[in-house]
């Protein structure tokens, strides 16, 4: 299993220069909690990540401070993790989230084009179908009145 078999490929994106409020409006409307932040990959076309937005990034770096999101623009206050290779190992991912303290990464194809998003989440739950195949299934209980005559 590697990290593009596992990400979502249908990424919300917004660009860096945009106002945070037309952000949070985006991350409302597509009822997603980040956004990968893209710039244009040159004439290859295509979207290269250079950052996240999420929801705890507009209440630290703005709510908090009480600075006006119509004010800010996305690359003020977006996190940088580094994106991970689609090839790359649910391993590696989680090596990376854990040493780069996120939740979410940006996975990019060979040419260092945006492929998707992949959450800690959905890790978790690709683990916990794998998980429930080892599960013994439950004895049925027309099985357990036969045993006990």
């Amino acid at each position: 299993m590697n990290a593009y078999e596992l990400c979502q490929r249908n990424v919300v994106t917004v660009r860096g220069h945009e106002e945070l409020a037309t952000a949070a409006w985006i991350m409302r409307e597509r009822n997603v909690g980040s956004l990968v932040v893209v710039e244009p990959f040159g004439t290859q076309g295509g979207w290269r990540p250079v950052g996240l937005l999420t929801d705890r990034d507009i209440v630290t770096n703005v709510i908090a401070r009480e600075r006006d999101p119509r004010s800010v623009v996305v690359s003020e206050v977006m996190s940088r993790p580094a994106p991970v290779n689609a090839n790359s190992t649910i391993e590696d991912v989680l090596q990376r989230m854990r040493v780069g303290g996120t939740r979410r990464v940006a996975v990019i194809d060979d040419r260092g084009r945006l492929a998707g998003i992949l959450a800690l989440d959905d890790i978790f739950e690709h683990m916990a179908r794998r998980m429930s195949l080892a599960a013994v299934p439950p004895v049925r209980p027309d099985l357990r009145a036969e045993t006990r005559r």
